[in-house]
């Protein structure tokens, strides 16, 4: 748990934001589209997360509630949120462990009532930072920039993943059984005797599939079967 120096006013924060811009402009170029969400129930900290956040260069939206935020739709691009550890009805923990499968949307703590048991639990379930009111707007800035930086490496790969799938999902059934014996090591023979069709049909399969697959070599359809999970066919 890490206790902060100042409170970030809203006049505050707006006059130390509009100093940092300059500087943070280059650096949050390539973040004009991310979201930070801002869930807290006290409306003088959402104006000034707001301000601040707006003159970093990312896109802030700021919630009340636990419930509040829960009932936006999910986003599609980087992003994180700033949560408070107290609030009415579902409290920040709470809000946590329904986003526990959220591993696009890393949640930075912020609270004024902490204590060390609560900063190990956060931290434990996932949170990437554990910040005490007050705290200076560079830690939360950087805080933010790190949690970013992990959204996009998510979305990222679950973009590829959903890429990868949808080709697997291409295949027709004859491919997806050819595939398997190839990546569990069989030659074209072996899987041509294993489905009981000729070699230059499975090399045919087997054209398709690499096509389909967007799969340039057999070691790089092997890592696909595997991030897809497929299990090893049987060899003969």
């Amino acid at each position: 748990m890490r206790t902060m120096s100042t409170v970030p006013s809203a006049t505050a924060v707006y006059s130390e934001s509009v100093a940092q811009t300059a500087e943070v402009e280059d650096r949050h170029m390539s973040d004009v589209a991310s979201i930070v969400f801002v869930v807290d129930d006290d409306v003088s900290v959402r104006e000034s997360l707001d301000l601040l956040i707006r003159a970093a260069g990312w896109q802030p939206e700021t919630f009340e509630s636990a419930a509040a935020f829960l009932s936006r739709p999910r986003p599609t691009l980087p992003c994180c949120l700033v949560l408070d550890v107290t609030l009415p009805g579902l409290s920040g923990l709470e809000l946590q462990q329904q986003l526990a499968e959220r591993t696009d949307m890393p949640i930075i703590f912020i609270t004024g009532h902490g204590d060390v048991p609560m900063s190990v639990q956060a931290m434990k379930a996932g949170a990437v930072e554990f910040l005490t009111k007050p705290f200076t707007n560079d830690v939360l800035l950087g805080a933010i920039g790190g949690a970013i930086e992990r959204s996009r490496t998510a979305v990222r790969q679950e973009s590829d993943m959903q890429a990868l799938r949808s080709s697997y999902a291409s295949l027709t059934p004859r491919e997806r059984q050819v595939m398997a014996l190839v990546v569990s090591g069989l030659l074209n023979k072996q899987v041509g005797g294993e489905l009981g069709i000729s070699e230059i049909t499975v090399k045919a399969h087997r054209g398709q599939v690499m096509r389909k697959m967007k799969a340039d070599s057999l070691p790089e359809l092997v890592t696909m079967a595997a991030r897809l999970g497929l299990r090893p066919a049987r060899k003969v």
